[in-house]
């Protein structure tokens, strides 16, 4: 049998899909399972041992119809997006039986939840949910400079993709982060469009003569990710992809929620995760931008809360 997948499009959708994939290909057994989607998501199931092949999605329309074509014909085609150009895609797919998720079908439960729901539907079956799953080599193909393990790590993860709403302030994470050095080495984790406020945070540690850290912005890749934080003994992030990655690994993990539903998009299945917010009375907004142009519900935490919730692990 040949399953074709189209992976949903950010880096933290696609860990909570883990589980109903592995489902999906459990339950096919021998098939022949190939993964579209972007190269970020794509790069998720890059060690898995059932995968036959991945291809990342280009962005425009004719090469998307020539992979198609490429791809030749499928049994069946599973889609996590819900967007045009994958209603495109799945018009040309030569596939028996196609089936899209459609957010409008899956309310009020968590994301992992939904997604499962969503196969089970799809193929008639009961499964039960599993964890979260993500395949490495648990090893790094570059290894930073200094990497011998000297204290416990603490990773701290200041963007998010989404949107600046749900950015925490690079001056409480340092204060965060400043505090704990003496107990912790300190990793700053992100992508290449947050070298800024890393390099903000990364100036008040310099200025408060901690020395003991590594920037990490932007020089890593989504294994390299994996591994850093499969390897941290605290992190400290807002609602975002590597959080999810965390949780995978069950890393004690303070995570701050502003604009976004953390009933929907919190670590799953993690007995030591720990949800910090402010419960104001426009949360959540789900905007990328604060559209009350205050951002309180970022901005009334402080270092302290964190600190404070950092000291219930008792590491």
């Amino acid at each position: 049998m040949r399953i074709l997948i189209e992976l949903p499009s950010w880096l933290g959708d696609t860990v909570m899909a883990t589980p109903s994939i592995e489902n999906l290909i459990n339950f096919h057994g021998q098939s022949e399972v190939i993964l579209i989607g972007p190269s970020i998501s794509i790069q998720i199931f890059k060690y898995h041992p059932k995968i036959s092949d991945s291809h990342v999605l280009d962005k425009k329309y004719f090469p998307l119809f020539l992979l198609t074509r490429k791809l030749g014909k499928f049994d069946m085609f599973i889609s996590f997006r819900n967007s045009f150009r994958s209603n495109f895609y799945k018009f040309f797919i030569r596939s028996d039986l196609k089936f899209k998720y459609k957010k409008s079908s899956f309310q009020n439960s968590h994301q992992v939840e939904k997604y499962c729901k969503f196969i089970n539907q799809s193929l008639n079956i009961d499964f039960p949910i599993g964890s979260l799953t993500i395949y490495s080599d648990g090893s790094l193909k570059e290894a930073p400079k200094d990497m011998k393990k000297k204290k416990p790590r603490l990773g701290i993860n200041p963007g998010a993709s989404y949107g600046n709403a749900k950015r925490w302030y690079p001056e409480e994470f340092a204060g965060v982060a400043a505090y704990l050095s003496n107990q912790f080495d300190i990793f700053i984790l992100g992508g290449s469009n947050e070298k800024e406020i890393a390099m903000e945070i990364e100036k008040i540690l310099v200025k408060k003569g901690i020395t003991n850290y590594q920037n990490l912005v932007g020089i890593t890749n989504i294994s390299d990710l994996i591994y850093h934080i499969s390897n941290f003994d605290l992190f400290i992030t807002g609602d975002s992809g590597p959080m999810h990655i965390a949780a995978c690994y069950k890393v004690p993990t303070v995570s701050i929620f502003g604009p976004t539903k953390d009933n929907e998009t919190s670590q799953w299945d993690s007995k030591k995760s720990i949800i910090l917010k402010k419960n104001l009375d426009c949360q959540p907004c789900m905007k990328r931008i604060c559209p009350l142009k205050h951002h309180k519900c970022m901005k009334l935490i402080k270092a302290k809360d964190v600190l404070k919730e950092v000291e219930s692990f008792n590491l």
